[in-house]
């Protein structure tokens, strides 16, 4: 299995090839795994592999489940080994990263000021009703 320090290394080039930093970088880690910065670059030092790293992170964030698309040609939600489907969660994380989409998104961030469709939905049936009262007049 590949080391989780050579994998951060060539995540943390890949994203600064796009102009972005290794805090942008350790903070994608850190939301999917729950490591804080001291305890992340302790596992890099250890050189530990995925499967350790995984399995020995403080949290691993329920939200990486709304973590979807097309990692090297696969499905990330359609992966069935656990571990490895981790590896592709955070790989999906740093290409959004890299692609340049700002951190509220990568990270499923609800902005609780922003409507969802289901409020914009809403909003139009609500309006839809109040039309015939224009109409009327």
């Amino acid at each position: 299995m590949q080391r989780a320090s050579q994998a951060f290394t060539h995540f943390t080039l890949r994203s600064r090839e796009k102009r972005t930093h290794k805090a942008e970088v350790d903070q994608v880690i850190s939301w999917l795994t729950g490591y804080g910065q001291k305890e992340l670059e302790t596992q890099l030092e250890k050189q530990t592999d995925f499967e350790a790293f995984f399995a020995k992170a403080p949290k691993i964030n329920p939200s990486r489940a709304l973590i979807k698309g097309v990692v090297c040609g696969v499905r990330v939600e359609d992966i069935k080994e656990p571990t490895m489907r981790e590896i592709r969660y955070l790989d999906k994380l740093i290409d959004e990263l890299a692609q340049g989409k700002t951190m509220d998104k990568i990270l499923r961030k609800n902005d609780p000021e922003r409507p969802t469709s289901v409020h914009l939905a809403r909003r139009r049936c609500a309006s839809w009703r109040a039309l015939p009262i224009f109409f009327k007049r």
